[in-house]
């Protein structure tokens, strides 16, 4: 049995449930014409929107893959007890859902929460710190969901790296930092690269975290797209904005990929 008969029921799959209803976006955001995407291009609401959703999801995935760097490498190199103490903080946050995890940083953060409510009364300052409804508040809730999801690239690369090299720099008398930077990190790039992409990738689709966390004032693409299809209907111009989103992330994959895939080997 070839190759291909065995993947057809994926492909068909893949297929039904992906290609298809992509191609009807882009026929919708097509009709009747290409004024939908003249819009999305040039209306200032639009480009600054976007421009926001970039540079959150920016300082998101190197927010998100420094923690994760960090729990990673305790993980796979800590003691017996740390390793399991971190094993615990990457699993249970999904046991919880995304909802309950951003009003949960709500109740965190907010004017009356509990960061400003000790601030407060310890005499650590006398207003409140605006700590949600605002990029900061979006930027914390969406590295704490992403952060477990770039530990386990990291920690495939860790796992693969070559204790012998290690011992070979030792050896040498390089120092203890100088063999985390120079030798370590770099036989860990596959998995620092697959973090970022994979980190990035979700964070330009979030929807829940922003909307809590922003209240409206830190609006990213996908609930732009959501506006634009409930509140104020333009399906034409949502499923352009929705095209245009999935052609960059897919070129820039593919950039990123052609450029860095060569570390993986």
């Amino acid at each position: 049995m070839s190759r291909t008969v065995l993947i057809a029921p994926l492909l068909l799959f893949l297929g039904l449930g992906y290609v298809a209803p992509f191609l009807g976006i882009v026929q919708l955001s097509i009709t009747p014409g290409l004024p939908h995407y003249r819009t999305a291009l040039s209306d200032p609401l639009i480009v600054d929107v976007t421009l926001r959703t970039l540079r959150i999801c920016v300082g998101v995935t190197v927010i998100s893959v420094a923690a994760a760097y960090v729990l990673t490498f305790l993980w796979v190199r800590g003691s017996a007890l740390i390793s399991t103490l971190v094993e615990l903080c990457i699993m249970i946050p999904f046991w919880i859902s995304v909802l309950t995890r951003a009003f949960g940083w709500l109740a965190l953060l907010s004017n009356r929460g509990l960061v400003n409510t000790w601030l407060r009364d310890h005499g650590f300052i006398d207003a409140a710190l605006p700590l949600v409804r605002n990029e900061f508040g979006v930027v914390v809730g969406m590295a704490h969901f992403l952060i477990p999801f770039a530990v386990f690239p990291l920690a495939t690369a860790m796992r693969n790296v070559d204790e012998r090299v290690l011992m070979a720099a030792e050896g040498m008398g390089a120092s203890r930092l100088r063999i985390f930077w120079q030798v370590f990190v770099p036989m860990t790039a596959s998995g620092i690269i697959g973090a970022l992409l994979l980190v990035f990738v979700f964070a330009v689709g979030f929807y829940i975290t922003p909307a809590v966390l922003g209240g409206g004032r830190s609006v990213m693409i996908a609930e732009l797209i959501y506006l634009r299809i409930f509140q104020m209907p333009d399906w034409g111009l949502a499923a352009a904005i929705s095209v245009i989103l999935m052609v960059f992330v897919g070129g820039l994959l593919y950039l990123l990929v052609r450029r860095y895939g060569s570390l993986a080997q």
